[in-house]
């Protein structure tokens, strides 16, 4: 499934992040940088010590990653030249701001990468795993985030895949993406 918003395509594919040969991909990280479960021991695992490392250096210069924000690393190991660390909130119910630090966590993200004037950026479901988003809410934040943020900002990116690893994430950003792409949902 993709569309083109701008010059920018946009799609949702099922695989593996850690597999794209994109310039940059996007880690749902802790805010300790320092790896874990899910998309972020992947991440880590396969790109190797030097992503570590300069996480390291990140933690020892600004201190911990704040939910909502993003900073960039090189990619190590990984087909992708750059890793942009994100984290997003913890599920609390909704109603601590979950929804506005999820959308920062794309929006920092994506500007990120535009300022690296990276043409390419690939995202994982961010929040849906150990921090228990619910699916389809975050599909909707995640998708209309993106979708906004293209419309609104000037940006070298060519190319945003969300890239789910099961098929019920796949269907969920689908869905998502396919509602925007209908017109029956405000981005």
């Amino acid at each position: 499934m993709e569309i083109t918003i701008n010059k920018t395509n946009l799609s949702v594919i099922q695989g593996d992040i850690t597999n794209q040969t994109t310039e940059a991909i996007v880690n749902a990280a802790n805010p300790g940088l320092m790896g874990g479960g899910g998309v972020d021991g992947a991440i880590h695992r396969t790109g190797g010590p030097a992503i570590l490392e300069e996480c390291k250096e990140i933690i020892a210069r600004q201190g911990r990653l704040p939910t909502g924000k993003a900073v960039i690393t090189g990619g190590g190991n990984l087909r992708a030249s750059y890793v942009i660390h994100t984290v997003g909130p913890v599920w609390h119910g909704g109603g601590r701001d979950e929804a506005e630090l999820l959308r920062s966590a794309y929006r920092e993200s994506l500007r990120l990468a535009s300022e690296k004037r990276l043409t390419g950026i690939s995202f994982p479901s961010i929040s849906t795993g150990a921090y228990g988003y619910p699916l389809d809410e975050a599909a909707q934040i995640a998708v209309g985030t993106v979708v906004a943020f293209l419309k609104e900002q000037e940006t070298s990116l060519t190319d945003v895949v969300f890239v789910l690893f099961d098929a019920r994430a796949y269907d969920s950003y689908r869905s998502a993406l396919e509602e925007i792409a209908d017109g029956s949902h405000a981005a």
